[in-house]
């Protein structure tokens, strides 16, 4: 706006205070343009324009500006307006609005054209036409209107510029009338805009005491307008406001116009939080005499915005920070520690057993088990110290400030008892430990990425050492991570390439000799490390994601195995598969179209067995249940591996419909006639024939251990005794002339 335009808005001078204690409103009429958002082009409306936008650069640029506008024209005492080409008004003073008869904070699609009186028309458009296409300010006197049919116009004058952004026109309207009669016309303007204002008016006096305020401004506040005036500012805030206040306020008296946020606090006591948009008022001789503030209510919109910084930085559960607050404070203090030359622990920690748990009791008890976990953890750091949850059952602790690393073990060692102490969980119980990665800034990373990525390693090095404890970060786990990195990309090409293969183990009938069934072994023929055991693979495939996808090549080859073995013996054939326990507990998508393959090979009912582990049915999970119950209205079996090396009950295998028992070879190891290992297998045998269950013995490896079998009425066994894991065609050959029993020892 060029210094023309300034004057004319400025075209309604005081001398002298004006009734009402409102002589700081005419101090707003001469302060200078603001950019006109771009968003206004086009003729679209700016808050229709923004509507629908969320905390964007440009919803936050437009709010800016558009509070800018309402803090410096809001009160001027002429018409100012902001209009798109077509004259559809984007933004409008109170006094503009009032001349119009428009409601100021939803103009609607309003053209301030409408309100030109029709023979005016012309003149009007050649007046905008000028106004944007020359930097000079431009003049027209024409009458204008309310926009109702057969209204008497009332004459004004207007002057106009493009805005400087080239995106809208700026227009003054005065009413065409002398002097004395404009300054009546804008004092009774002033007083009836002021007390039906939606914003506060609040003016002081040089001591900071209130001189003036509206009722929507007593009404903020509950408080009756004699009730404020002559009291100090400062008595309707807190300490923390009356802090601020005090160093603006010379600042203020320099002249200068401010907008600030403050916490009020009403008279009933709670917190009113707005903004104070001042401006200060000089006589004529340049003394300062008070300033003039527009106040605005902002509470709803401080809650929701401290609202959305709370949900974006804390976790809702535990009300720890959470990864995004997480990752802010270790990068601030990493810097500080690089500034000040101190050491720096970064602790994770992994709840084990958690999922377990959370199965068995369900998910209300297991977020009742995190938030006491959160706490006890809590109870072991500093309050300096920051513990967060990174989701799930993760934890970390920044341990800043360190003078040597042993501290950071007592921390550790710490926490690992508190985990470890039993949770009471409304009425039941649920046990978990704690594996905790430990990493060093500077030694172990310069990074927080880096520095979290290796505690994140020497955790998952603690879960391989047992768990329920702690293991500092080396570069050996260094290297063992990026071996398992490689293996995760191997393992996603690896069913592609046709690298996975099946291997077949016999299991024998004891009682006849003959081959009724095989264990089907999963081995990985990588390109570069040669043929791979399950155990060199398997946990990293569970950790990709990748298990579902294998578990279903496994189970698809083997029911085309027990197909095509099944019409070369001529006889019926089991096989028997493995699942893992993050298979049962997985995605049932990937074994909801095996009762359509089965049925398309016309494979006979029992042909597949299921190997889940014993620890599997511990977790007394429902889900798992329902799969296993799943598995056995397809018509498969279930097998109990590994049987002795947990503590599963007998109750466990009828609760879960168990159809075969698999001895563990540790009971096989020291059998002999006269050991209790041989009479411990003897009642387990019988009390599982008892349930309807059959035995599978493994790991027999001697003729001493076969007839010892025998002797306690064992159904099935498997082992190097009678043949090791082989290739489909050689089982071929095997199971048609079936394999020599062990002779017995002389």
């Amino acid at each position: 706006m060029d210094k023309e335009m300034q004057a004319s808005v400025a075209a309604a001078p005081v001398n002298g205070p004006l009734p009402g204690g409102l002589q700081g409103l005419h101090a707003l009429a001469a302060l200078p343009a603001v950019a006109l958002p771009a968003d206004g082009a086009g003729g679209g409306t700016a808050d229709g324009a923004l509507d629908e936008l969320a905390l964007t650069p440009e919803r936050l640029r437009y709010e800016q500006e558009q509070g800018y506008f309402n803090d410096i024209y809001l009160l001027a005492p002429v018409g100012y307006f902001v209009l798109a080409f077509d004259t559809t008004v984007l933004q409008m003073n109170l006094v503009g609005a009032d001349l119009l008869g428009l409601a100021r904070g939803n103009p609607g699609h309003a053209k301030f054209r409408d309100f030109v009186a029709p023979r005016f028309l012309a003149d009007f458009d050649a007046f905008v036409q000028a106004a944007l296409n020359t930097s000079k300010a431009q003049r027209c006197d024409l009458q204008m209107t309310r926009g109702r049919p057969g209204e008497q116009g009332y004459p004004v004058t207007l002057r106009a510029s493009a805005d400087g952004s080239g995106q809208a026109l700026r227009v003054v309207l005065e009413l065409a009338e002398g002097k004395l009669a404009a300054l009546e016309r804008s004092e009774e303007r002033f007083r009836r805009i002021v007390h039906s204002a939606d914003e506060g008016i609040w003016e002081i006096d040089a001591q900071s005491r209130t001189s003036f305020v509206n009722p929507r401004m007593a009404a903020m506040l509950g408080y009756a307008i004699e009730e404020m005036v002559d009291q100090p500012l400062l008595a309707f805030m807190d300490d923390e406001g009356r802090i601020l206040l005090e160093r603006n306020i010379a600042r203020r008296q320099q002249g200068a116009r401010e907008r600030h946020e403050f916490k009020f606090i009403r008279k009933d006591g709670t917190p009113l939080w707005a903004t104070l948009a001042t401006n200060p008022i000089f006589d004529a001789e340049g003394a300062y005499l008070g300033a003039l503030a527009l106040v605005n209510d902002i509470s709803e919109r401080k809650a929701s915005s401290d609202l959305i910084w709370q949900q974006a930085n804390f976790d809702a559960l535990t009300a720890l920070p959470n990864r995004h607050m997480f990752s802010d404070r270790l990068g601030q203090d990493m810097k500080k520690a690089k500034r000040e030359g101190t050491l720096l622990a970064l602790l994770f920690i992994d709840l084990d057993e958690f999922k377990a748990v959370n199965d068995r009791l369900g998910h209300e008890q297991g977020d009742a088990l995190l938030v006491q976990a959160a706490a006890r953890i809590a109870g072991c750091v500093r309050a300096s110290d920051t513990l967060a949850r990174l989701g799930g059952d993760e934890f970390t602790v920044i341990l800043a400030g360190l003078e040597q690393a042993g501290h950071a073990e007592r921390v550790a060692q710490d926490i690992v008892a508190a985990l470890a102490q039993p949770f009471e969980l409304d009425g039941d119980s649920g046990a978990v430990s704690a594996s905790i990665g430990i990493a060093f800034y500077p030694a172990d990373a310069q990074l927080p990425d880096e520095l979290l990525r290796h505690a994140d390693q020497a955790m998952y090095a603690a879960k391989q050492g047992g768990r329920n404890g702690y293991h500092y970060f080396t570069q050996d786990l260094q290297q063992a991570a990026q071996l398992r990195q490689r293996l995760a990309a191997d393992l996603r090409g690896a069913l592609a390439s046709e690298q996975f293969e099946l291997v077949y183990q016999p299991i024998v009938n004891l009682a006849s000799g003959a081959i009724e069934r095989a264990e089907a072994l999963l081995r990985w023929r990588h390109p570069q490390r040669g043929l791979l055991q399950p155990d060199a693979f398997i946990a990293q495939a569970e950790q990709s994601g990748l298990m579902g996808e294998i578990g279903d090549w496994v189970f698809r080859r083997a029911a085309d195995q027990a197909r095509q073995w099944q019409d070369q013996l001529g006889r019926p054939f089991q096989i028997s598969v493995n699942q893992s326990p993050g298979q049962l507990r997985g995605d049932p998508g990937w074994s909801e179209g095996w009762p359509a393959y089965v049925a398309g090979l016309q494979l006979a009912p029992r042909s597949i067995v299921i190997d889940v582990t014993e620890g599997i049915l511990l977790d007394g999970a429902a889900d798992v249940l329902q799969r296993l119950r799943s598995y056995r209205a397809m018509g498969l079996q279930v097998a109990l591996d590994d049987f002795g090396t947990g503590y599963a009950s007998l109750s466990h295998l009828k609760k879960f419909d168990i159809d075969f028992l698999k001895l563990d070879r540790v009971f096989l190891k020291d059998m002999a006639g006269d050991s209790g290992d041989l009479a411990l297998c003897e009642a387990i045998i019988v009390m599982a024939h008892k349930l309807g269950l059959q035995v599978v013995a493994e790991g027999v490896e001697t003729a001493a251990q076969h007839a010892l079998l025998v002797q306690a009425g064992c159904d099935y066994a498997q082992g190097y005794a009678f043949a090791e894991a082989v290739p489909p065609a050689q089982f071929a050959l095997l199971a048609q002339r079936g394999v020599p029993l062990p002779a017995p020892a002389p």
